[in-house]
């Protein structure tokens, strides 16, 4: 027992609406040890980001523990002062959000919100916190590790924010980290490198870990044993291995059995037919500095091309391209054989309406204080001219295309739905503007596996009923294969390869194509220690790191 960190016992969680509270979490019992990993798994609602949050003596507004212990080295944090869970909290105890767009403050450089919390907590002084996160970016393998801590959130991208926030975690060496779902917006390449730096700050200073996550074969790799969730319920718990080999429960087994949907390619396009979307020879840059190379590739219509690269190697730069956000400085787009303005600004209403977008992170891609029917009205009225009844009615019919109900749905607010719910409204907004080609940017990346399929199979509906062309970024490639026509593969801003996706997934192929591939996770507890193995490492520590 003295090894033991966290002591959560008859866990009851419930949710306030309207007047009434109605039940969350059902009793849920946990228990971790110093330097033990337990992974939370469970289709969207199942209560994994609850209990995480529960565990650190916190619940969100309108959210309370109504019953139950949450004993963290000795310490009641259900009945602790807030001065009391203030003095663990970022000190002893961890946090590493899901969305690290929306967890960091846009105003402060990356390096002076990594040094907050020692310097608050008196672990270290500013300078030797700003050493060590510099060390600590280094060894999560973020490009300049001296130099990136001064950029704002926004300077870099995604997966290295991501990164940066870990790193932030890490700061004080806390006894206990919650990571929700922490490698969710990251291409596989880099998904390796951040969980062989995770797995390796947990043995180093045995840190215990709550590993929150949708994605089975991740948390394979990470934890010592599995809780299974739903709505709210534990449905089994066991060691690692033993889950996944025989897991005892029918809803585990579903679990294991998902992203089995995958759609026939369709044939391959005609020669000299035109593209609804044609990339010419597109170079461009931020600043002085070219992030584009040379980019060319077509989307011809009712296909779906899906654009597959690591974090940074210039997928959503080339969706800026295209809808004009980013001019090219050389090379231009071209719509239905027609040249597109290079500038958004330049283009007429049609040319707006006909490229349309699905945003990654549903949370920070709508406006929380807009119903639904407002946030889709906006585009039926700028774009179609609809008001009042017509407008409504058009609405409807747009929550019934994504297979939700209007009456229901139309008057609710973003906080009042799931995220593949979310999603879905996403998906209804980039529908009203009745577009022929939608780029669709990482739209299953948050989701679990449940209902990523489920929305992997609308989107594929509404193409066959529209006839809509799709570029599909995605660092997944389960999903590549689930819905893509062709892929094209991007690395440091250059076309490596491109083709039919029947090719691409058969030998031989570019060798970064190929790390691509191996760079899948497996539902294998050792398969990070063979592919690390395979690949010369012999630890997983900051110069092992270093070889990848």
């Amino acid at each position: 027992m003295s090894d033991q960190l966290l002591k959560i016992r008859g866990l009851k969680i419930e949710g306030r609406s309207d007047e009434t509270w109605n039940p969350i979490i059902n009793g849920v019992d946990l228990d971790l040890n110093k330097g033990e990993v337990i992974g939370l798994i469970g289709e969207s609602g199942a209560g994994k980001s609850t209990i995480g949050l529960a565990s650190m003596g916190f619940t969100r507004d309108g959210v309370r523990i109504s019953e139950g212990s949450v004993v963290f080295d000795g310490v009641d944090l259900v009945t602790a002062s807030a001065a009391d869970k203030r003095a663990l909290l970022g000190s002893r105890i961890a946090y590493v959000a899901q969305s690290a767009a929306a967890s960091f403050n846009p105003a402060h450089k990356l390096i002076d919100q990594h040094t907050e919390g020692p310097t608050q907590h008196n672990v270290s002084s500013r300078s030797e916190s700003q050493s060590d996160g510099i060390e600590l970016y280094r060894r999560l393998r973020l490009p300049n590790p001296e130099e990136i801590g001064f950029r704002y959130p926004h300077q870099v991208s995604g997966g290295q924010l991501q990164r940066a926030m870990t790193a932030m975690a890490m700061a004080c060496r806390p006894d206990l980290i919650i990571f929700d779902e922490p490698t969710t917006a990251l291409d596989v390449t880099t998904q390796i490198e951040v969980l062989a730096s995770i797995r390796d700050i947990v043995e180093q200073f045995d840190t215990a870990a709550i590993y929150i996550t949708h994605d089975l074969a991740v948390v394979a790799q990470m934890a010592d044993k599995i809780k299974v969730l739903l709505k709210g319920d534990e449905v089994e718990e066991a060691d690692t291995r033993t889950m996944l080999s025989a897991p005892t429960q029918e809803y585990t087994k579903s679990l294991w059995a998902v992203r089995s949907f995958e759609r026939p390619a369709k044939p391959a396009v005609i020669s000299g037919s035109t593209p609804v979307v044609s990339v010419k020879n597109v170079t461009a840059a931020y600043g002085t500095v070219d992030v584009l190379h040379d980019v060319s590739f077509d989307i011809h219509e009712g296909r779906t091309v899906a654009v597959v690269g690591e974090s940074g190697s210039g997928k959503s730069t080339t969706a800026r391209c295209i809808t004009g956000l980013l001019p090219p400085r050389i090379g231009h787009v071209e719509f239905d054989g027609q040249q597109l303005p290079l500038d958004y600004r330049k283009r007429d209403k049609m040319q707006l309406r006909q490229a349309q977008m699905i945003y990654q992170m549903a949370d920070t891609a709508l406006n929380p204080r807009k119903t639904i029917g407002e946030t889709i009205g906006r585009p039926v009225e700028f774009y179609l001219g609809l008001k009042g009844r017509e407008k409504r009615k058009k609405v409807g019919a747009l929550l019934e295309e994504i297979e939700l109900e209007p009456t229901q749905y139309y008057d609710r607010l973003p906080s009042e739905l799931s995220g593949g719910q979310k999603q879905r409204i996403g998906i209804a907004r980039a529908l009203a503007a009745e577009p022929k080609f939608i780029i669709c940017d990482e739209v299953t990346s948050a989701l679990d596996q449940l209902v990523a399929e489920g929305i992997l199979k609308l989107l594929a509906k509404l193409q066959d009923q529209l006839g809509l062309s799709y570029m599909f970024i995605t660092h997944d490639l389960a999903t590549v294969k689930a819905i893509s026509d062709e892929v094209v593969v991007m690395k440091d801003g250059v076309v490596v390869e491109q083709g039919e996706k029947a090719d691409m997934f058969q030998p031989p192929h570019h060798p970064y194509t190929d790390l691509l591939l191996s760079s899948v996770p497996e539902m294998d507890p050792d398969w990070l220690d063979n592919l690390l193995e395979a690949r010369g490492v012999d630890n997983i520590g900051d110069a092992a790191v270093d070889k990848m």
